[in-house]
């Protein structure tokens, strides 16, 4: 496993070797703005699969992707199914707020999405994430990339680089160190998928300033 500690000299070269390291099929891991997370690109099956069995992730769980741009929306999510639901302009109105952010919206998934993406649900899990190195990797990528966080399946998340080493060592091909993470809480999650927004996940945003822009129906927790 190659090791890069993150700087403002090194930051370029990071970058530009995380997107290969990515085209190639392999998996880093990186810091976001809650904790760390594991990173393939979205349309490579072998990484993919390498990454669930990596974590130990159960098939029925579906993994979340980061995107740098909303124009990405069109590689992974139905649109035209999402406009049948009604709440488009809920959608609208929450990236407009909440993106960049620690806010994973639950969209209709696009038709061919690997089920290691989708897990049999129908629909991707996404969100622009805030000021960090993911951000800055998904720019640069200019493809969804997962977002997984950094620990096997049961064990708590990594807010530290030295804590995703010990947890996959050798297993990852790239970490790049970025000190601790400001996250206590995951991203919240909101389903976007039926015909009203809701909350299936708490996490750094309150229900309360959600609820401010949408109205959604009481919270139900669902793990991702």
């Amino acid at each position: 496993m190659l090791r890069f500690r993150l700087s403002g000299d090194i930051l370029a070269r990071a970058l530009h070797d995380s997107v290969g390291v990515l085209q190639r099929g392999g998996i880093i891991a990186f810091p976001t703005e809650t904790f760390y997370g594991l990173g393939v690109k979205f349309d490579c099956h072998e990484a993919l699969k390498r990454l669930y069995e990596l974590k130990r992730r159960p098939r029925e769980k579906a993994m979340p992707l980061i995107i740098g741009g909303r124009q990405m929306l069109n590689e992974i999510v139905s649109l035209d199914r999402l406009s049948n639901t009604g709440i488009l302009s809920a959608a609208m109105v929450l990236m407009d707020r909440f993106w960049p952010g620690p806010l994973t919206l639950l969209f209709p998934a696009k038709e061919g999405l690997s089920e290691y993406l989708v897990a049999n649900t129908g629909m991707v899990a996404v969100r622009i994430p805030g000021e960090s190195f993911a951000l800055h990797l998904a720019e640069k990528a200019g493809f969804p990339i997962t977002a997984t966080s950094a620990n096997p399946s049961g064990s708590p998340p990594s807010g530290e680089a030295d804590v995703v080493e010990r947890y996959f060592d050798d297993s990852i091909d790239l970490l790049l160190d970025g000190g601790p993470t400001l996250g206590r809480l995951p991203s919240t999650i909101v389903d976007l998928s039926g015909g009203v927004p809701r909350i299936v996940r708490k996490g750094a945003i309150p229900r309360g300033e959600i609820a401010e822009y949408i109205d959604p129906i009481p919270d139900h927790l669902l793990i991702i």
